[in-house]
């Protein structure tokens, strides 16, 4: 399908895709869809070659996939084969792509504002710019549930000690991940237990879109303005003001600005709603963000991609939902 094709597709449709983060990782994934495919080991090869490691032996084997800087561009690499696996099989165009955290770029490159081997490059960029801006062991993220934005934001305003926390991550109504110095961090947990909310400490290595960020995000921006960009074919909703890119230095800005900012996923997610999308697809590892959209009133169903069965059920499900299909 031509971008002028996938572009006029997408208005006659009320679905959206949205692509995971960080955290989705599992060893082996996609390895019975690769069995099946061949484009999914021909995107694994793809990507791989442009960054000058085997990305699919990472994947399956778990070796160095926790690591922030092959976490990502694996990731990513296996988003846009799933996305290629549901056009070959004749999925519908989706209206609006968005993804979380990481996974915008993942959005950006199946709307053709980036070519795979430039995003996986930048990817593998910015989890080690990440991963040195904070000395291992000094950062900190945690989901802070049962508790409204204001109140989380509040008590990182009140927490007193060295260094600085923020809310990184609006993820649902009640639900807010938050990051930083690690000691700021588990402050703000005992503070959200004594007013009445959950704390949970998230196994990561590096505390996202906080402050501790803007180093690597000075480095970044140097990263991205050499990068060819072009606006996307669909409309790709960014994670930092929930907004549409109108040109593509706005864009560039808002891929900068993600790292040391929160993460706008109740607004992203509220968006496509007002939009009238009714139907969600996620594309990539795991089912996280199909989970979320379940809660929202307006979403009908959501979809994971990440095996044969649920790529199917979901091709199936939309297109006569849609009426592509009796």
């Amino acid at each position: 399908m031509s971008a002028k094709q996938l572009e006029q597709a997408a208005q006659a449709t009320k679905t959206a895709f949205v692509f995971p983060g960080q955290g989705s990782q599992k060893v082996g994934m996609l390895a019975e869809l690769a069995e099946q495919f061949s484009s999914v080991q021909a995107t694994f090869a793809e990507a791989s070659e442009a960054v000058g490691f085997d990305l699919w032996q990472i994947a399956q084997s778990g070796e160095g996939l926790n690591q922030t800087e092959f976490t990502q561009p694996v990731l990513l690499t296996a988003s846009i084969a799933l996305w290629r696996v549901w056009l070959e099989l004749g999925g519908v165009a989706p209206k609006y792509l968005a993804g979380h955290s990481l996974g915008e770029y993942s959005a950006l490159v199946a709307a053709g504002a980036m070519s795979l081997g430039d995003a996986v490059k930048l990817v593998n960029l910015r989890g080690q710019l990440m991963q040195s801006a904070v000395p291992e062991g000094q950062g900190a993220m945690a989901a802070i549930l049962g508790l409204d934005d204001a109140k989380v934001i509040e008590l990182c305003a009140q927490a007193e000690g060295p260094g600085s926390v923020d809310a990184a991550n609006y993820n649902a109504q009640g639900q807010v991940v938050i990051a930083g110095d690690k000691a700021m961090v588990e402050a703000v947990m005992v503070a959200a237990k004594e007013n009445g909310g959950k704390a949970i400490a998230l196994p990561v290595s590096v505390p996202s879109h906080c402050a501790l960020m803007k180093p690597a995000a000075e480095q970044f921006a140097t990263a991205l303005e050499q990068t060819a960009i072009e606006l996307p074919t669909i409309p790709v909703i960014q994670n930092v003001g929930a907004e549409i890119a109108t040109d593509v230095a706005q864009l560039r800005q808002a891929l900068t600005a993600q790292l040391y900012q929160s993460v706008q996923w109740t607004k992203t997610m509220q968006y496509l709603q007002d939009q009238g999308i009714q139907y969600i697809a996620e594309c990539g590892p795991g089912n996280v963000l199909a989970n979320l959209a379940k809660r929202l009133p307006n979403i009908e169903k959501a979809f994971p991609l990440d095996t044969k069965g649920r790529m199917e059920d979901a091709l199936n499900a939309i297109l006569v939902a849609e009426g592509k299909i009796a």
